[in-house]
């Protein structure tokens, strides 16, 4: 099926298809409240997004807020048109399902 060709594997994992969605919706999200939103293990919340960071489908800042450091990440623009891209695949395919 030549819809399944426009699928991008960095965001075939359900958390990271949540992480990037959330991300275009909301611009940018503190690794606390992914955490409260997604239900994740700090380490496997952490391992997804450094995926997505390693594939340049997000970006970090390093803030602090009350004294407590905070991380705040939001989607590239390469990450923006990634995710895009999957998104008209996922319709794609659903729509030869029929």
């Amino acid at each position: 099926m030549k819809a399944l060709d426009g699928l991008d594997p960095v965001f075939e994992r359900r958390a990271r298809l949540a992480i990037s969605v959330l991300l275009a919706r909301h611009g940018e999200i503190s690794f606390a409240r992914f955490k409260q939103q997604l239900e994740l293990t700090d380490g496997n919340l952490g391992a997804q997004l450094r995926k997505l960071e390693e594939a340049g489908c997000i970006d970090l800042r390093r803030d602090f807020v009350e004294r407590k450091p905070v991380t705040w990440y939001r989607l590239t623009k390469d990450g923006r048109k990634a995710l895009d891209r999957h998104l008209r695949a996922l319709q794609a395919v659903i729509a030869a399902a029929g």
